[in-house]
């Protein structure tokens, strides 16, 4: 399987998974024609994730997201481990005024899009991931109503 979701001190599920894996495979074609090979997304509880990103990235706070990049971008391959801290992404939602699953699928969506190469370290390449966000999560709410509108046909 090319996607996988795990938890790491945490009992978050993802809904949706058979669509959420279409979108990102979607991402990744749109950002470079890139296949994924393997992506796992760790879904983990704050104290563990902030622990990683003491251990591996030398930062002692708390963030959304941490993703390990095993991309082979020049061979058309993306591929990873991306870790989510679930608590942080329920206290950003609130923060920003939208609901923890529209802020946890940003999130999801940020990781691959980091896999295929995005960065978001300068003001201008924060903005750049921030409106891809954007476009990829409103590619998914049409996926979400192509797929409603099938469910009722059938009906």
């Amino acid at each position: 399987m090319d996607i996988l979701y795990f938890n790491d001190g945490s009992n978050y599920r993802l809904r949706d998974k058979r669509l959420i894996r279409k979108w990102l495979r979607e991402i990744a074609r749109a950002e470079g024609d890139y296949r994924i090979e393997q992506v796992n997304y760790i879904f983990c509880s704050s104290e563990r994730h902030r622990a990683m990103n003491i251990e591996f990235l030398g930062h002692d706070y708390f963030t959304d997201i941490i993703t390990f990049d095993d991309s082979r971008l020049k061979e058309g391959w993306i591929a990873g481990d991306i870790f989510i801290d679930v608590e942080t992404v329920a206290d950003n939602a609130r923060i920003y005024g939208t609901t923890a699953r529209r802020e946890m699928l940003r999130v999801v969506a940020h990781g691959v899009l980091h896999l295929c190469g995005q960065k978001d370290k300068t003001p201008r390449t924060e903005r750049q991931m921030h409106a891809k966000e954007d476009r990829y999560l409103a590619l998914l709410d049409r996926m979400m109503a192509e797929r409603e509108q099938l469910t009722q046909s059938k009906l």
